[in-house]
């Protein structure tokens, strides 16, 4: 058999804190005269509970968009003569099928939007009108 190692006695515990006394950390150089807290991290939230039950809906569509078109007389002098159609609002192109060249929009005395659009030259004005039912 072999002889049995000696195990080290551990230093004292009087001297381990003095050795952890004389090995200190050096202080950090700061190079700024302000002080600024350092980031911290920061988790996303988890709630325990949605606050809202149902996604809220989308009242702004394409129907809510166009009221409804102009029939007056010079809403029908626009048809005829530059196959503009007059809407109160606009998203014309999904709602009628239609290309659309040009809208102008303006803001009636009576707070509704009123939109001139302008068709491009393959859809005739007056045949979209018959379409819609302006006429």
């Amino acid at each position: 058999m072999a002889p049995k190692a000696k195990k080290e006695a551990p230093a004292p515990p009087k001297a381990e804190a003095k050795a952890k006394a004389l090995k200190a950390k050096k202080a950090k150089i700061r190079m700024s005269p302000i002080f600024r807290r350092p980031k911290t991290l920061r988790l996303r939230r988890q709630p325990k509970y949605p606050r809202k039950s149902a996604p809220r809906r989308n009242k702004l569509d394409h129907y809510a968009i166009i009221k409804f078109p102009l029939t007056t007389e010079s809403a029908m002098k626009k048809i005829e003569d530059n196959n503009t159609l007059v809407f109160i609002v606009d998203a014309v192109k999904k709602l009628y099928d239609i290309d659309v060249a040009k809208v102008n929009t303006l803001i009636r005395p009576d707070e509704e939007k009123k939109a001139y659009v302008q068709l491009t030259p393959d859809y005739d004005a007056l045949d979209v009108a018959n379409k819609i039912g302006i006429i």
